[in-house]
Parts: structure tokens; sequence; C-alpha cells
């Protein structure tokens, strides 16, 4: 829900005047305690709620909210359908005005879903880190090993840095609640096309065999795979070999060599938080995240989709279809 109705502001009166906690009213009308909290603060006049009043506040208050007359309801109805959608208000932005489309910029856009949950909306849930400050992860310690054979970036040809040809991949893993279950993460540098599949463990054979089995299909058109120095890729060389790949190693506490699939595990976490257990996490989830990753717009990309860039770019080097 994103608004509170007329109907649904009668009941907080009603309930209100029986003395019913928030949390009682909130699970009688299916709102969220701070919602009515909200709603309740924002709304008196003095001690007294009056539904009819509170819901003149509230148009009143979504029609400054829409003030900027450049852009039409029309136009706002679109912005709003594509954020929940889980589109960044810079991908809006930039995909609308791409297709030469009547759009806000991304900072008045933030500004509108500020507005909104600011009047108990729920647009903000739909990016990426719903407002919170993200913390980068630190390098303090770590206790992986040296893996044998290890082959290191500085060996990696210069073209892949330029982004500019398929089959320069990145490769990591996430892992779920308690150390238990992974995802394995494959990206394409050049395309930004992912591949997301589920694991038992973070065992490395069967790493390498998902990971061969993900690939196989595009095996003519493989050039490089960059990882980080994880145990989970001890059996880099059976990738190699089965994929005729080669295998290379990003520098210790450097997670800018594989910048792009840092970036994807963070897009991923919008929809499968940190401390998720994995235990319930089905196939067809992880592939429908799959998916709306792969039709989202970026901004690297002109803001087409990851799917768009690779057809017009690379189908025709590339015969297999991919899923979108």
């Amino acid at each position: 829900m994103n608004h509170l109705t007329l109907d649904q502001r009668y009941k907080i009166s009603i309930y209100s005047e029986q003395r019913f906690s928030l949390q009682q009213i909130a699970d009688e009308i299916g709102s969220s305690k701070s919602t009515i909290s909200r709603e309740l603060r924002r709304n008196r006049i003095g001690n007294a709620y009056i539904p009819e009043q509170a819901q003149k506040t509230y148009q009143r208050r979504l029609e400054n909210a829409h003030k900027n007359t450049l852009y039409t309801i029309e136009d706002w109805r679109m912005v709003e359908e594509l954020i929940k959608q889980d589109f960044s208000p810079e991908q809006i932005s930039g995909r609308r005005q791409s297709k030469n489309a009547s759009s806000p910029s991304h900072e008045r856009i933030y500004l509108h879903i500020w507005d909104d949950k600011s009047l108990g909306g729920q647009l903000y849930t739909h990016l990426r880190h719903q407002g919170k400050r993200y913390r980068r992860r630190g390098a303090a310690k770590d206790s992986r090993g040296i893996i044998p054979n290890r082959i290191g970036i500085e060996n990696r040809p210069d073209i892949v840095k330029e982004k500019t040809r398929f089959g320069d991949l990145e490769i990591d893993t996430i892992i779920g609640k308690n150390h238990k279950g992974a995802l394995l993460t494959i990206n394409d540098r050049a395309t930004n096309l992912c591949w997301i599949r589920r694991l038992k463990s973070k065992d490395s054979k069967e790493l390498a065999r998902m990971t061969v089995n993900v690939l196989r299909p595009y095996k003519d058109q493989l050039k490089t795979i960059t990882s980080d120095n994880g145990k989970e890729f001890g059996c880099h060389e059976f990738i190699a070999r089965e994929l005729g790949i080669d295998f290379y190693f990003a520098r210790p506490y450097h997670s800018c060599d594989r910048g792009a699939n840092e970036n994807m595990n963070g897009l991923i976490r919008q929809y499968i938080k940190k401390g998720t257990s994995f235990e319930h996490l089905t196939p067809q989830k992880v592939c429908r995240i799959e998916q709306k990753l792969n039709n989202r717009p970026r901004k690297r990309l002109g803001y087409s989709t990851p799917s768009e860039y690779f057809y017009d770019r690379f189908r025709k080097l590339t015969p297999v279809a991919f899923a979108t």
C-alpha cells in the first residue's frame, strides 16, 4: 500500500477513539505502525483527528509534491511505474531521455520519492539502499590461503580494460546466512550481462562444475575470466581447461579490479538482503533476479539494457539466445 485511503482514515478515527494501540490500528487496516503514528502526528487538529480534514491535508501535500509544472501527472505515473520495477532515479531519467520522452532529473525524482515517503508511501523501498548509507567492505582481515598456480591480473591483456569485446568475464560468490548456501555470480564486462546460480556451498569443485555448465554454450566467444582470491576458486584450472578461457586473479584487497561484479552483487542485494537464509531460495527466484538485472537500463550502456546491448552489438557473434 502506497497511501492511506479516506476509508482507512475513517477507521483510524474510530479505532483511536476506542483507544486502540498504534499496532492494533495498523493490524486492523493493513498498514504499518509507523504509518499510523505519522498520520496521527501530521494530521491532528489540536487533540482531534478528523478523517475528512486529514484527507484534504494529504491531497494538498500531494499537489504540492507535483508543483513542478514542466511534468504532467502522466509523466510522474510513468516514473513511479519504473521505480516500482526497481529502476534507479538516474536510470529512469536517462532511459526516458534516451527515448526522447519527457522526464524529471534524477535529483527531482529522488525528491519525489522522499515526498512520497513523508506521506506514508513505499516508493523508497524500491531504491537499492532505501536511503541508507552504504558502508564499503573493509579488508582488515583475510584468512584465505594462496591458490596453486594462480595467475595474477597483472598478466591479463590490456584490452580487457577497454570493455569493447564480449567474453571478458568476472566471477564471484554471495554467501547465505550462517555461511550456508551460496550464489555464483558471473558478469560480462562489456555488456553487463549476468548469470546467477544457486550453490549448495562454496565448495570449489561444485562451483567449477556449475561455472562450466553455465558458460559452456558461450565457449567459442569466451576469452578471460577474473575472480578474487577466495579458496572457492581453487579449481580454476578445471574451469580454464573446460572452457578454453584464461583465468586471472585480482590483487588482494582490490575490489576495483572486479568493479562491475562488485556492483552486480550490490544490485542482487536489493532483492536478497544481507543476512538472508538461502535455505528456501528457489532456482525460479534466482532466475527472476537474473532477468531483472539483464533487463535493467545501465548508464554506461547509454541506458540500454544489458540484453539490448548484447543483441545490438554481439548477437551475430554469439548465436546463443539469452533469456529475457
